[in-house]
């Protein structure tokens, strides 16, 4: 390349490209979990990344990884057909993105709750908080598809100055979406118009018999009681409640510490858009076992107490 060429591709390129930036540090911000390799875990997450990298943006889908795992997404609001997000970047304030996606209409929805009623595993999933392998499928068959397929199902916005649509800031805020659906897939119906608790209730529609037609009432498993009936609230005494007997505790029974760490946690699930330093669960691990192991040692010193004072009482 001679030197005129060498200054006319220089110009062209910084014209062209605006020069790369570091951004601020941001303090609080969303930190995607994955440290290297693909983000999210599920199919339907992996499915929602192939959209974004089917856009050919290059050399921004790297600084979106990175700003996703440096935690520059400040915050994530998920609604119905859209997305909005506020973004740390290069200047003082950060940066405003929105992702608007293109929603099904109501009749497209009655047309999908239809075809997932017809096979019972559909629902089933549905209920467990689980997304079908093949749910496309039925999707397919009505002629819409669940995830956003052509460039003009998205309408992306970035208040940043790059002439790149989508930039590295909304790049980030996808893969980090996609680490969201892991957690909750319904997220994706609802970026398509769509609520979990509506969706359930369309299916639960698609059940109803249909016109012309009533189900039997089942008899009740239950005795249906006299409303003219008045009951009597229990005592809260127990003497009186027990008839003069009260019941005496011979001992505490067994104890001991709970055979899985962090069980309430681990059934609330992931916390959402999560921005600590660490995955949630693991830090409640470390926090609820030696926390456990004290409890126990607590407790087994006051009962000891308790019983060597019973039996050195007259």
């Amino acid at each position: 390349m001679t030197r005129r060429h060498r200054r006319y591709y220089d110009y062209y390129y910084d014209s062209r490209f605006p020069p790369r930036s570091t951004p601020r540090e941001a303090k609080g911000g969303i930190k995607s979990q994955s440290k290297r390799g693909a983000f999210g875990e599920s199919w339907w997450a992996k499915r929602w990344i192939e959209v974004l990298e089917s856009f050919n943006i290059g050399a921004r889908l790297g600084r979106g990884r990175s700003y996703a795992r440096r935690g520059q997404v400040l915050s994530i609001q998920v609604e119905q057909g859209m997305v909005k997000a506020q973004v740390q970047g290069s200047r003082p304030k950060p940066y405003s993105v929105s992702i608007q996606v293109k929603t099904l209409s109501l009749v497209d929805w009655k047309k999908v709750a239809d075809a997932l009623s017809k096979q019972a595993i559909f629902t089933a999933k549905l209920l467990a908080g689980e997304m079908p392998d093949n749910i496309e499928e039925a999707f397919d068959l009505t002629g819409v598809s669940l995830f956003p397929e052509k460039m003009r199902d998205l309408d992306t916005k970035c208040s940043c100055p790059d002439w790149s649509n989508p930039c590295k800031h909304i790049a980030a805020v996808y893969y980090l979406l996609g680490e969201e659906f892991d957690r909750d897939p319904f997220l994706i119906f609802r970026l398509r118009g769509m609520d979990r608790e509506d969706l359930m209730g369309l299916l639960g529609d698609q059940s109803e018999p249909p016109k012309g037609r009533t189900r039997k009432k089942a008899a009740p498993s239950h005795p249906v009681e006299d409303p003219q009936r008045v009951f009597e609230p229990l005592p809260i005494d127990p003497e009186v409640f027990w008839g003069g007997r009260t019941e005496k505790r011979t001992g505490f029974g067994e104890v001991s510490i709970p055979p899985i760490c962090a069980a309430l946690p681990k059934r609330l699930g992931k916390f959402p858009f999560w921005s600590g330093e660490e995955d949630f669960i693991s830090a409640m691990e470390r926090i609820y076992y030696p926390t456990s192991q004290r409890g126990l040692e607590v407790f087994l010193d006051e009962a000891n107490f308790l019983s060597e004072g019973a039996r050195g009482a007259p």
